[in-house]
């Protein structure tokens, strides 16, 4: 939330403006400079925004026509994961998500990120039940691993959405991910047989659908590309490249 000290008002007009703005302006923002940039993106969708937000997801789509679709639950807000009421009440919720994508964008995704990435110990194995391969949720490891349920083993990607709290500055961001990223590819310069390392960045449009966080996301882009130790590509580039797709 942009004004936590606000959100008692009704209406809420300060923090509806800041998630309205962006979605008509940050988000086609983002699709437009990853497009100039020539740098893949992955769509990490809640089910619901296609239909809501028709001209919106047409706009962004046509700039990013090929890039994995990765299910985000159905919204954010009011429709997240029915966590506590069992494994088969998580299960629907996550069959209904995936349905709800492959009607509204031809794509039936097979990776997960959970709408806040709130999870319980019944998650996992409703994800992998439902078809999921892959997960960007968990945050213990510099590596690809997999976690075994019973229903599957969904393969485990990096996940550094956790650090990007609305309060902070696109600068702050910005030296965030380039100390992250080119710390990451440091070591690996240094230990050249070392197992590759990934990074999930999650790009949120509320803070780098700004002009002054697209500029940010510009220059870490950037840096990144002049770098011969750091891959800019999507997830399903990735999981291939793995031998895991």
């Amino acid at each position: 939330m942009f004004r936590p000290d606000l959100a008692s008002r009704n209406p809420d007009l300060v923090n509806e403006a800041f998630r309205q703005y962006a979605i008509d302006w940050g988000i086609p923002r983002v699709g437009r400079l990853f497009n100039e940039l020539d740098v893949p993106l992955t769509v990490v969708l809640n089910a619901e925004f296609p239909a809501k937000h028709a001209s919106v997801w047409k706009e962004f789509r046509a700039t990013q026509p090929n890039a994995p679709i990765i299910a985000h639950g159905m919204n954010n807000t009011n429709h997240g994961l029915p966590l506590g009421r069992g494994l088969a009440a998580q299960k629907a919720y996550v069959r209904e998500t995936l349905d709800v994508i492959a009607g509204a964008t031809g794509v039936r995704p097979v990776g997960w990120s959970l709408p806040s990435v709130y999870s319980n110990g019944d998650t996992m194995q409703a994800v992998a039940a439902e078809g999921i391969t892959y997960t960007i949720d968990q945050m213990d490891s510099d590596i690809i691993s997999r976690l075994k349920t019973p229903d599957g083993s969904p393969v485990v990607t990096v996940d550094m959405g956790q650090h990007l709290a609305r309060m902070k500055t696109p600068a702050e961001i910005e030296t965030l991910w380039l100390d992250y990223v080119l710390e990451l590819a440091g070591e690996a310069r240094a230990d050249p047989a070392r197992e590759a390392t990934t990074a999930v960045i999650g790009i949120h449009p509320f803070v780098i659908g700004t002009p002054d966080g697209a500029a940010a996301l510009r220059r870490v882009l950037s840096r990144l590309k002049k770098d011969d130790q750091v891959w800019l590509t999507d997830t399903d580039a990735i999981l291939k490249a793995a031998g895991l797709k």
